[in-house]
């Protein structure tokens, strides 16, 4: 299962649940909260881990910028989208 699809899936469960969804919360005020996220995703059945999380966001943000006015130096800057990891938390909020 793809990153974006399990982190959307966990999103739509942390949404009707409200223990998850705080569960979830409380990993961004661990000391790496990336890492603790990414236990609680494993913990529940998701296997999410660091860098598999960052890199999916890189790729998706450069594919982005590829299909925008043919992805050379005049291509729009594009904010935040190239972090699924902030972005899923700004969707759970």
């Amino acid at each position: 299962m793809e990153i974006a699809v399990m982190l959307d899936e966990l999103l739509q469960k942390a949404k009707k649940d409200e223990k998850l969804k705080q569960t979830l919360l409380a990993t961004r005020q661990e000391k790496n909260p990336l890492s603790a996220f990414c236990r609680v995703c494993q913990e529940l059945g998701y296997p999410v881990y660091e860098m598999e999380l960052i890199e999916v966001g890189e790729e998706f943000y450069a594919s982005m910028r590829r299909s925008t006015n043919g992805g050379g130096e005049n291509s729009p800057m594009l904010e935040g989208e190239d972090d699924f990891y902030e972005l899923f938390f700004a969707s759970l909020k």
